[in-house]
Formats: C-alpha cells, sequence, structure tokens
C-alpha cells in the first residue's frame, strides 16, 4: 500500500502543480499573466503564432495535470506534461541549471512525470478502476512518451 500513496501523492503533486501553471497561462489565476501575456512570450520566444501556441500549452498544462492528478489516461497525461517541459527547457536553455535562469525545475518535473508514464498511477487512480487501463503495460508507456517528444520536437521546429 505504501507503494501506491507514493505514486498518488507524487501524481497529485506534480498534477496539480502543472494544472496550477496552465490555468495561470490560460486565466491568469495564481499570479500568472493570463493569455494576453503568455501569447507575447511565446511570440517573443520565437513561436509563430504566439496566442495559438499559448493556448496549446496552457491547456495541455491544465489537462494533463488533471489526468496525472486523477491518475486517468495517466500514460497520456505524463506524456503530455512531458512534452511541454521539453519546450519549457529549450526555451530557458542556456542560463545555467539553478535558479534564477536554469532548468532544474522543468527537468524535475519532466522526470517526475516520464517516471509516473513508466511506472503508472498506482491502485489510487481512476485508471485502477477501468478495466482497458487497470494493467500498466510498459509498450503503451513508452509509446505515450515517444509521442510527447516527437509533438515536443515538431513544436520546436516550428519554432525555428
Amino acid at each position: 500500500m505504501g507503494f501506491d500513496l507514493g505514486l498518488f501523492l507524487l501524481r497529485l503533486t506534480v498534477g496539480v502543480t502543472m494544472a496550477g501553471h496552465g490555468t495561470q497561462k490560460l486565466f491568469g489565476w495564481f499570479g500568472g499573466g493570463g493569455l494576453d501575456s503568455t501569447a507575447a512570450f511565446f511570440t517573443s520566444a520565437g513561436y509563430p503564432s504566439g496566442r495559438a501556441f499559448a493556448v496549446v500549452a496552457g491547456l495541455t498544462e491544465t489537462l494533463g495535470g488533471i489526468g496525472l492528478a486523477l491518475g486517468l489516461l495517466t500514460p497520456l497525461a505524463a506524456a503530455a506534461l512531458l512534452g511541454t517541459l521539453i519546450n519549457a527547457m529549450a526555451t530557458r536553455w542556456g542560463g545555467g541549471f539553478f535558479v534564477p535562469d536554469g532548468i532544474e525545475y522543468e527537468i524535475l518535473i519532466a522526470m517526475a512525470a516520464l517516471s509516473l508514464a513508466l511506472t503508472g498511477p498506482g491502485r489510487l487512480s481512476v485508471d485502477a478502476r477501468l478495466p482497458v487501463l487497470r494493467d500498466n503495460r510498459l509498450d503503451v508507456a513508452v509509446g505515450a512518451v515517444a509521442l510527447g517528444g516527437v509533438t515536443a520536437a515538431v513544436v520546436l521546429l516550428i519554432r525555428g
């Protein structure tokens, strides 16, 4: 039971944190800049159509975070967060490892999401209640993570 409780706490913490980041981008909640500010940042970071990418990032973080917190479609939720965090690392790259300009936070959250995709959500999750998703399969997890990585790479290529 300790294993499942540990996975639950990790999923909940990472999921709620990322959902909060998403709502900062979309709605300006929790002291965030909201969609206009986020769009301006994406434009300044070289993304074409900064507003569209701000919406995609905000929705991905919000919905992926909620999915991870609930343990719902866990490999896909984790992969969505991983893809977003790869883009965040690429945007911030060059400032060293530690704050204020480093990427240690992004790496920590990305590795937590990757770990959850590979281990599965545990028994204290929605996935554990659904017959099709009950058994965590490594091939599904690896496929989801690959999808997140490919999507991140495509977005980075669009960014230039």
